[in-house]
């Protein structure tokens, strides 16, 4: 009897499941491209068909030709790297506070802030709305960053308290040994060894910024400083949508997301602290 038969059916298994999964997860990203390369004349035809005949990417050059899409995405862009800048800058000194220094009331506080991420958006945006209007930040990219930064902050804050938490204290103190300061021992001891928390924050940042929709819908009015998600709303029509555009732009929307999280996956992936108080 082989009895090798039994752990090559389990590993062919565990291959054919992985297979399964990984085509149910991508295959609405394969069902957007293969929309996108549709021709306007077989956008509706049944039974749908999974590869087209007469694929075209003419609506690829539609959007670009038609919409300032590369605009919307450098508005987008904008708004990303300033929202995870503040965000990041103000989340990784109020969450190290909150871990480090042991002071009555620490604990609440921490609570009450993951209590206000649970707020709805749409509790937040008149009240916003006033206080962007009397700092005449209306129709500014400014106005969507703060928004931004005022919902992602507590939940970035409690993250990395988190992070900071697990990271031993004595590392810190050999460094004020040594002569560093408390803000130096956090730059160089603690911000490199919670460099995975600080990724995992700044692509939940990201990923929240780019998606954003209700405050770029309400502060921003002139089509040019409209953001990517605001301008997909545009596509659809009154009486009728253009899915293959639809779908073309919202796979050009989506690279971006793709690309940071590529460049953060080797941070992501695990701790660094493993060994180093022995």
């Amino acid at each position: 009897m082989n009895v090798r038969a039994p752990h090559v059916l389990s590993r062919a298994l565990l291959y054919a499941a992985v297979v399964v999964v990984v085509g149910t997860l991508f295959f609405p990203v394969y069902w957007m491209f293969n929309t996108s390369l549709a021709p306007q004349d077989q956008l509706y035809v049944y039974p749908p068909k999974f590869i087209h005949p007469n694929a075209t990417f003419a609506a690829y050059a539609k959007i670009f030709r038609e919409r300032p899409i590369a605009r919307w995405l450098a508005n987008s862009f904008v708004v990303v790297v300033l929202t995870c800048g503040f965000s990041l800058a103000i989340s990784v000194l109020a969450g190290y506070s909150l871990s480090r220094f042991r002071v009555r009331g620490a604990g609440g506080l921490g609570y009450l802030m993951l209590a206000s991420r649970m707020l709805p958006t749409t509790l937040l945006v008149i009240p916003l709305f006033v206080f962007m209007s009397s700092l005449k930040l209306i129709d500014s990219l400014w106005s969507v960053v703060i928004a931004n930064v005022t919902f992602i902050l507590p939940f970035a804050t409690w993250m990395l308290k988190g992070y900071f938490d697990s990271i031993p204290r004595e590392l810190e103190e050999a460094a004020y040994i040594d002569g560093t300061s408390r803000l130096g021992a956090l730059i160089r001891v603690t911000l490199p060894l919670a460099a995975p928390g600080v990724a995992a924050t700044m692509l939940y940042s990201a990923i929240l910024a780019w998606d954003e929709y209700l405050f770029a819908r309400t502060f921003l009015n002139t089509t040019s400083a409209w953001t990517i998600t605001v301008g997909l709303g545009s596509f659809r029509g009154e009486y009728i949508t253009f899915w293959n555009e639809v779908m073309a732009a919202s796979l050009v929307g989506t690279l971006p997301i793709i690309v940071i999280f590529l460049l953060l996956e080797k941070q992501l992936v695990g701790g660094l602290t493993a060994g180093a108080v022995k």
